[in-house]
């Protein structure tokens, strides 16, 4: 009879876990995951500028050597060694490859330990008092089995943001190889155009003491004198101004390169350096090859597989959990002859009712992973926008310095004339002036020009993620 009871009251018992498991398990299901947003991203057919096909190979990733300028590969390749930033973002791809660690060991059984000796003084039945010694040696293994892939989501997780820093880390090595590229192309134009100006310093230098000497034998007034020493200072205002600007220049490179502000090395100069061909590709392929737009990609995968995650922890957990250990009143006898303690038990957890929270966090999760797949989104359609832009900049620059080169011919001309005509008496001395400033202005269009050019060349490797090669 007692028998058949302690059976129905085992049987109850096992019915009332599994109705409240079963209820765990509803509870889960029932919960209600937003939908993801609907997708607004299209990709563009084609570019808005017509450029040559052929970019269909993987990215060149050293893609700044296309210059041909052994010193700006140099300094590029020291600033990847040395960069502060990217120091930086190697450490951070090192702390979450450690956090996929950390997640894999969740799958992993758990095994602890404890040693306790103790003393304690304690009155016994008859109120007198006893001091008793008690040495316990303990070890714990606890597993959780992953039924519904919770932690194996949480790994996954893990693993893609692992990804995306990695992903990033790439990014940033390309941002600053492109900062440099490009500060080192206006460094030479600067460059030149200090060149331009010290000549054209020299120039004026010879035209005002042309002038000078053709007014104290009385051939020409003292204005057309006064106005040669003003376009004299003139020209020599320009050299400090661009000496400045060199200089902040080399600074920033040097800081960027992870030293101190100082010289900057020089290789080809503005002239010799060409830009490299324009090929196109497509849309599709340009998904593929900028390293931001694969850590979007990697940060929604990681935002989808946390959303799994915490929908899993509204569900039931399934533990195996075991002790064994020793204990002994002394510690010889701990050693020799101890009393072996032992428990098995296998535990059910889940919630039943936590005031909503459970759902919230799962919503605060599926908006997390909308605003991941947003963020991909708006990052490819910047990738298609610097591309355009970029391709449209380089044809809008060459088709300005073929207008430049028609516009400075024009200029040189005119002073070579206007040159000749002050000279034999014919013109004024303005008429020269004026030429020399036209032309003056034409030669800094012109370098401007080319530097600009350059450095549009630098940001479409950028848009593109690396350079471009044959399919």
């Amino acid at each position: 009879m007692n028998g058949g009871i302690r059976a129905g009251a085992g049987n109850a018992a096992l019915a009332a876990t599994v109705a409240a498991i079963a209820a765990a398990i509803l509870a889960g299901c029932a919960a209600k995951t937003p939908p993801p947003p609907p997708s607004a991203l299209q990709a563009p057919d084609g570019w808005r500028t017509a450029v040559a096909a052929g970019m269909a190979a993987p990215a060149d990733t050293r893609w700044w050597q296309s210059y041909g300028d052994p010193a700006l590969a140099a300094l590029v390749d020291a600033a990847l060694q040395h960069n502060g930033d990217l120091r930086i973002a190697q450490a951070r791809v090192a702390e979450y490859r450690a956090r996929v660690a950390v997640a894999q060991s969740a799958q992993q059984p758990n095994v602890t330990y404890d040693a306790a000796p103790a003393r304690a003084r304690a009155l016994t039945a008859t109120g007198a008092p006893r001091t008793a010694n008690a040495y316990v040696a303990e070890f714990q293994a606890a597993y959780e089995i992953d039924v519904w892939g919770r932690l194996q989501q949480q790994t996954d997780a893990a693993q893609a943001s692992y990804l995306a820093e990695q992903a990033g880390l790439d990014a940033a090595r390309l941002s600053i190889a492109a900062t440099i590229a490009s500060g080192y192309l206006n460094l030479r134009g600067l460059d030149a155009q200090l060149e331009l100006a010290r000549a054209t310093l020299a120039s004026r230098e010879r035209s005002r003491d042309l002038a000078r000497r053709q007014f104290e034998v009385g051939y020409s007034s003292k204005l057309e004198w006064l106005q040669a020493q003003s376009e004299y200072l003139a020209a020599s205002e320009q050299v400090p101004l661009l000496q400045r600007q060199v200089f902040e220049q080399e600074n920033a490179l040097a800081m960027l390169a992870g030293g101190n502000p100082g010289p900057i090395a020089r290789g080809r100069a503005l002239a010799d350096l060409a830009p490299p061909q324009v090929g196109a590709g497509l849309p599709s392929e340009l998904l593929q090859r900028r390293p931001d737009i694969a850590r979007a990609a990697r940060n929604a995968q990681a935002a989808v597989a946390q959303l799994a995650a915490t929908r899993g922890q509204l569900l039931p957990s399934f533990r195996l959990t075991v002790q064994g250990g020793l204990q002994s009143a002394t510690l010889h006898d701990l050693l020799a002859d101890p009393a072996h303690l032992w428990k098995l038990a296998g535990i059910v957890a889940g919630p039943l009712f936590d005031g909503g929270r459970g759902q919230a966090q799962m919503e605060a999760a599926a908006y997390q992973r909308d605003q991941a797949l947003i963020a991909y989104e708006n990052t490819a359609r910047a990738a298609f926008a610097e591309t355009d832009n970029a391709l449209g900049a380089i044809a809008r620059l060459r088709e300005q310095l073929t207008v430049n080169e028609e516009r400075r011919a024009q200029a040189e001309e005119t002073l070579r004339i206007a040159r000749n005509r002050y000279r034999n008496g014919y013109a004024p001395y303005l008429e020269e002036l004026d030429a020399q400033r036209t032309l003056y202005a034409a030669d800094v269009a012109r370098l401007q020009l080319k530097a600009r050019l350059l450095v549009a060349t630098v940001d479409l490797y950028r848009a593109l993620g690396g350079g471009w090669g044959p399919a």
